[in-house]
Parts: structure tokens; sequence; C-alpha cells
């Protein structure tokens, strides 16, 4: 069915919504105040023609566009997508109550030089020959992509390398994940899906990382070879990151929201970074306050722990592997603390929230990229008497939907 509609918003995905008396209809590609023609099938619509296009519409400049399901919004001029991820950040305060519009700060473009992470996807075919790419659009299918103008240069490698790596497993038959990582040793890979290699394709998998210049490579965060150490620099330290390990997508990202944490922190003596990973805040705010840091993963407190230790200068961190979603820090625990700093998987913090809410920790700081489990976890913490201060949005995934967002609560 052929229609002509007007485009009334962005839909929470970045796509365009045109709200029609049988319901919305969302239109990939689309942008606000639009009139466009799209072939609808159900509540979904394909963009044929824009008859009217925005003020804010700009030429797509990847060849993927519409293919590849990592870039929605790449029509839209970047100040409008700022714009309108600082209104996805107060639509879900509003959806728990609360009225933030007017402690919320302009969104943070923190695209900088780019992604310095990303996973590929591969996928053998029938014909024995591997995809690698990213997800399609709403597909668990493989769009194969030559480039992505969106990695930063450090980042040149990784499709290639990817490709090779995924051609050698690809015999294996089965479905990887290739986590791509630019370091200062070069690129880091962890390879999932695969499972153990037999030792022959070890063995060559160790000569095709000298072949493709690897900083390391692993299979299941089993290392099988580490040519040079993958650092990444966070403050003074020097941090070996576990293979596969988190790390914020860009380093402008990581510095705006380590900054924004660091100033709410301001003269805290003693800081308790919560969901700490390999110690982004914990590393930063050792430079002038005792820290001690809580972390699930294991490897990532191990290697929070030695970066800690090679550093010179720093103050006292402690650093412990705890599962904060079932044991979160509470009551006395939290007591020596003046701030505390909680950055959360996308489920969030609520068990956490809740300790904090009793304690009297001065100043607590949420870090989030959901920004739904944030305003959750941030009505968690107003009921238990904080004062929200300010949030300040962080895009450091451009064209898509997602945004980062840091809260400061303080308790008057």
């Amino acid at each position: 069915m052929t229609l002509t509609v007007r485009i009334d918003r962005l839909g929470h995905r970045g796509d365009g919504v045109a709200d029609t008396a049988d319901g919305p209809v969302f239109v990939a590609r689309a942008l606000p105040g639009e009139l466009v023609e799209a072939e609808r099938a159900g509540g979904r619509a394909t963009l044929l023609r824009v008859v009217e296009p925005s003020a804010h519409r700009r030429e797509a400049y990847c060849p993927e566009v519409g293919a590849c399901g990592g870039c929605a919004t790449q029509e839209l001029a970047q100040d409008a997508a700022l714009a309108w991820k600082r209104a996805l950040l107060i639509e879900a305060f509003a959806r728990e109550r609360l009225d933030v519009a007017g402690l919320v700060g302009p969104c943070v473009d923190a695209h900088g030089a780019g992604r310095r992470r990303a996973t590929f996807h591969a996928r053998a075919g029938a014909d024995g020959r591997v995809a690698v790419g990213f997800a399609a659009a709403r597909s668990r299918a493989i769009t194969p992509i030559a480039a992505c103008p969106l990695l930063a240069p450090e980042m040149a490698g990784a499709l290639p390398a990817a490709r090779a790596v995924a051609a050698a497993l690809g015999k294996m038959r089965k479905p990887l994940d290739l986590a791509v990582t630019a370091t200062a040793g070069g690129l880091d890979m962890d390879v999932r899906g695969s499972g153990p290699p037999p030792e022959a394709l070890r063995l060559r998998l160790v000569t095709l990382a000298g072949e493709l210049d690897l900083a390391r490579l692993a299979i299941h965060g089993d290392v099988v070879v580490e040519r040079r150490k993958p650092v990444v620099a966070m403050g003074r330290a020097q941090v070996v990151p576990p293979p596969g390990g988190f790390l914020q997508a860009t380093a402008a990202g990581e510095a705006a929201i380590t900054a924004l944490a660091s100033q709410a922190v301001g003269r805290a003596k003693r800081v308790a970074d919560l969901f700490s990973g390999v110690g982004a805040f914990a590393l930063r705010l050792a430079e002038r306050a005792e820290v001690y840091a809580a972390e699930a993963d294991r490897p990532a407190v191990a290697a929070l722990a030695a970066a800690a230790r090679a550093t010179p200068g720093l103050k006292r961190v402690t650093a412990e592997a705890r599962d904060l979603f079932l044991r979160p820090l509470a009551g006395a625990e939290l007591k020596p603390f003046d701030a505390a700093v909680f950055d959360p998987p996308r489920a969030g913090a609520e068990a956490q929230a809740r300790m904090l809410a009793e304690s009297r920790i001065a100043t607590v700081v949420a870090v989030s990229c959901n920004v739904a489990t944030l305003a959750r976890d941030a009505a968690i913490l107003i009921r238990g008497g904080y004062r929200l201060e300010r949030v300040t949005p962080v895009d450091q995934f451009r064209h898509s939907a997602h945004v980062e967002a840091v809260a400061t609560f303080r308790r008057d």
C-alpha cells in the first residue's frame, strides 16, 4: 500500500513517525516535518520519495545506509540529532514523573575521531564464503561492508583483519562475533562463537596474527597470541584490558563522561566506583582521592588493580570482584565514602541505587547508556532524599538512537 504522509516526530529508534488515523506508521530514514511517499506494510513503511524535505536533511555519506543496521539517522543534521537525543533523555525522566528539562544541559558531541572499538559479525554461506559486516536493519542477516566511516583512523585495519580471521575460522561453520579494539599497541581482537579451534588451526591463527600485525588475538577470552601489550591510557594509568573487555565506544566519549564525573565528585577524599570495569573512572579519580572499585568481571578487576599498582603517584586503589546486582554495597560499607560513582550495564543499578538512597553519601554520580533505567534509578535516589543537580547527555554513538548520560545527585 502506497501512502503519502507527514512525519510528525522521530521514534525512539530513529525512525520517522507519522501519526495517522490508523495509528503510527514508522518510516525509516524519514525526518520530522517531511512529507514523504512510502510503501506501507502494517505499522512500518519503506521510504520511496521525500516530497518536502526537512531543513535538517543531509546527504547520507555511507553507501550501506538503509541496508546496514548500524546507522538510523545519518540523513539528520548533527545539531538536530543532538537535540533529539537530549529530548529522549527528558522523555525518559518524564515517564518516571520527573521534570528535568531545566536541569538537562546540551548534548555533548563525543564522536571525536570515531569509534575505537566495534564488533563485526561473520556468517558462512552454503557456498562456504564468509560474509563479514554488521547486522542488517531489524534483522539478524549480515550486511557485508567494505568500510565503516564511523571508525577511528586507528581502526583502519579492523575490517580486513576480521575478514581474514573469519575466513580462517569459516570452515568451522559457526556464526562469529569479532570484537576489535584499537589500542596503543595495535588492534586487539577477541572472537566469540567458534569454540576452541583445533591445534593446527590455532597455530595458523598465530601466524595470521603476525601477518595482520595484531597486538593480540583471543578466542572466547583465551589468548592465542599476544605480540604486543594492547594498552589503553586512562588518565596517567596504562591499562591492558582483558580480551573483549568493555571500553567506552570512543576515546572522546570516555574523556567526556569521566570529566563530568570528576567535576561532580570535586574534592571528595574517598570515592566508591561501582560497576568499575577496567577503571576508566577509578584510575582517574585516584589521582586525587582514595578509591574503592567494585566490578563483577574478575579479569577487568585484575586489569584495573595491575594498572593502579604500576602507576606512580596514585592514591590508594582497592579493587574487589563483586556482583553488585546480587550484593550491592549497603549500610556500613557505604559510610566511609564522600562520593560514589556508578556506571552499570543497560539493566541499570536498581539494587545498588536503593542502598545508596539509604546512605548519607554527599554526592552520587550516575552514568548510564540507557536513559530508561537511569531515570528509574534517579527516581529511587530522589525518593531517598537526594536532589538531582544536573544531567548531561553525551553522544558517542553518532547516527544511532543510543545516548549516554551523566547525572549528579547531592544530599543537602
